[in-house]
């Protein structure tokens, strides 16, 4: 099985799914360091659309200006941009694999693609 990992070393989170999925027989990885290989907007929706989730939903909000930005409130359309511009808007890790795209919070979530 394919999956894709879009990967944030400096998160436990992030960190947890990579290693399951390291672990998990099978499995060719290929892993991505968003904050230095940006998301384009077209990738952004179609993983959205795939997980069952809004650009909204994604918004990573702890750690970030997003909410001071007004991102919170903004249109789907606006975060969708700012996300391309600025990767660390997006929560982390979304995972994609054969079997669909996941926002793996917690980690454990990685399993219904696998």
């Amino acid at each position: 099985m394919n999956a894709t990992i879009w990967h944030n070393p400096a998160c436990g989170t992030s960190r947890k799914t990579l290693a399951i999925l390291q672990e998990t027989p099978g499995v060719d990885l290929t892993v991505i360091e968003y904050l230095k290989n940006p998301y384009s907007a077209d990738k952004l929706q179609q993983l959205f659309a795939d997980a069952g989730l809004t650009a909204r939903d994604a918004l990573r909000l702890r750690g970030t200006d997003a909410e001071e930005r007004g991102l919170k409130d903004a249109s789907e359309a606006d975060i969708v941009a700012a996300m391309a511009a600025n990767p660390a808007y997006v929560e982390r890790p979304f995972v994609e694999t054969e079997k669909g795209v996941c926002l793996c919070r917690p980690q454990d979530r990685v399993h219904e693609i696998l």
